[in-house]
Protein backbone atom coordinates (compact mmCIF):
# COMPACT_ATOMS: atom_id res chain seq x y z
CA UNK A 1 0.00 0.00 0.00
CA UNK A 2 2.64 2.54 0.85
CA UNK A 3 4.61 1.88 -2.42
CA UNK A 4 1.44 2.56 -4.03
CA UNK A 5 1.26 5.62 -2.11
CA UNK A 6 4.66 6.91 -2.80
CA UNK A 7 4.68 6.10 -6.34
CA UNK A 8 1.22 8.38 -6.78
CA UNK A 9 3.12 11.03 -4.98
CA UNK A 10 6.20 10.74 -7.43
CA UNK A 11 4.36 9.76 -11.08
CA UNK A 12 1.07 12.42 -10.72
CA UNK A 13 4.08 15.77 -9.99
CA UNK A 14 5.89 14.16 -12.67
CA UNK A 15 3.11 14.16 -15.24
CA UNK A 16 2.22 17.60 -14.49
CA UNK A 17 5.79 18.79 -14.99
CA UNK A 18 5.91 17.01 -18.29
CA UNK A 19 2.94 18.27 -19.09
CA UNK A 20 3.78 21.65 -18.23
CA UNK A 21 7.21 20.87 -20.45
CA UNK A 22 5.07 20.45 -23.42
CA UNK A 23 2.98 23.06 -23.51
CA UNK A 24 5.97 25.17 -23.09
CA UNK A 25 7.76 23.89 -25.88
CA UNK A 26 5.29 23.94 -28.52
CA UNK A 27 7.80 26.08 -31.00
CA UNK A 28 8.47 24.14 -34.09
CA UNK A 29 12.25 23.31 -34.63
CA UNK A 30 13.83 21.51 -37.94
CA UNK A 31 15.79 18.28 -36.88
CA UNK A 32 18.69 18.10 -39.03
CA UNK A 33 20.23 14.51 -38.53
CA UNK A 34 23.75 15.59 -41.10
CA UNK A 35 26.27 17.55 -39.19
CA UNK A 36 28.68 18.30 -41.74
CA UNK A 37 26.15 20.64 -43.92
CA UNK A 38 25.28 23.91 -41.93
CA UNK A 39 21.65 24.39 -41.90
CA UNK A 40 22.08 27.63 -44.31
CA UNK A 41 22.96 25.55 -47.25
CA UNK A 42 20.20 23.65 -46.92
CA UNK A 43 17.47 24.53 -49.83
CA UNK A 44 14.63 22.62 -48.32
CA UNK A 45 14.75 23.60 -44.21
CA UNK A 46 12.50 20.55 -43.29
CA UNK A 47 9.47 20.10 -41.41
CA UNK A 48 9.30 21.63 -38.16
CA UNK A 49 8.47 19.41 -35.41
CA UNK A 50 7.44 20.32 -32.11
CA UNK A 51 10.30 20.90 -29.54
CA UNK A 52 8.78 18.91 -26.84
CA UNK A 53 9.02 16.10 -29.03
CA UNK A 54 11.99 16.05 -29.92
CA UNK A 55 12.95 16.38 -26.11
CA UNK A 56 10.24 13.41 -25.56
CA UNK A 57 12.02 11.30 -28.18
CA UNK A 58 15.62 12.12 -26.68
CA UNK A 59 14.85 11.06 -23.08
CA UNK A 60 13.16 8.02 -24.14
CA UNK A 61 15.98 7.07 -26.56
CA UNK A 62 18.26 7.61 -23.39
CA UNK A 63 16.01 5.67 -21.27
CA UNK A 64 16.45 3.21 -24.04
CA UNK A 65 20.24 2.97 -24.67
CA UNK A 66 20.51 2.72 -20.64
CA UNK A 67 17.85 -0.64 -19.76
CA UNK A 68 19.81 -1.88 -22.62
CA UNK A 69 23.51 -1.10 -21.39
CA UNK A 70 21.89 -2.29 -18.25
CA UNK A 71 20.94 -5.79 -18.92
CA UNK A 72 24.41 -6.43 -20.92
CA UNK A 73 26.54 -5.70 -18.03
CA UNK A 74 23.82 -7.72 -15.51
CA UNK A 75 24.22 -10.76 -18.21
CA UNK A 76 27.02 -12.04 -15.68
CA UNK A 77 24.48 -12.20 -12.68
CA UNK A 78 22.04 -13.73 -14.33
CA UNK A 79 24.12 -16.18 -15.69
CA UNK A 80 25.26 -16.80 -11.98
CA UNK A 81 22.18 -16.95 -10.52
CA UNK A 82 20.50 -19.92 -13.13
CA UNK A 83 24.03 -21.92 -12.29
CA UNK A 84 22.94 -21.74 -8.34
CA UNK A 85 19.37 -22.40 -9.22
CA UNK A 86 20.00 -25.53 -11.08
CA UNK A 87 22.68 -26.15 -8.66
CA UNK A 88 19.99 -26.01 -5.70
CA UNK A 89 17.44 -28.02 -7.68
CA UNK A 90 19.36 -30.56 -8.27
CA UNK A 91 20.36 -31.02 -4.94
CA UNK A 92 17.09 -30.63 -3.71
CA UNK A 93 16.49 -33.74 -6.06
CA UNK A 94 18.95 -35.56 -4.31
CA UNK A 95 18.09 -34.90 -0.75
CA UNK A 96 14.14 -35.91 -2.08
CA UNK A 97 15.52 -39.33 -3.44
CA UNK A 98 17.26 -40.32 -0.29
CA UNK A 99 15.02 -39.64 1.57
CA UNK A 100 12.43 -42.00 -0.41
CA UNK A 101 15.12 -44.41 0.07
CA UNK A 102 14.30 -47.11 2.91
CA UNK A 103 17.98 -48.63 2.63
CA UNK A 104 19.21 -45.30 4.74
CA UNK A 105 16.59 -45.12 7.66
CA UNK A 106 19.45 -43.33 9.75
CA UNK A 107 19.66 -39.97 7.28
CA UNK A 108 15.90 -39.50 8.16
CA UNK A 109 16.99 -39.48 12.21
CA UNK A 110 19.87 -37.08 11.60
CA UNK A 111 17.71 -34.47 9.52
CA UNK A 112 14.30 -34.83 12.50
CA UNK A 113 17.19 -34.11 15.24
Amino acid sequence: MIRRIVGWVVLVPLCLVLIVFALANRQLVVVNFNPLVPSEALTTPGVGVPFFLVMFAVLLFGVVLGGVATWFAQGQHRRDARTWRREAERLTREVDAIRRSPALPVIDELAKS
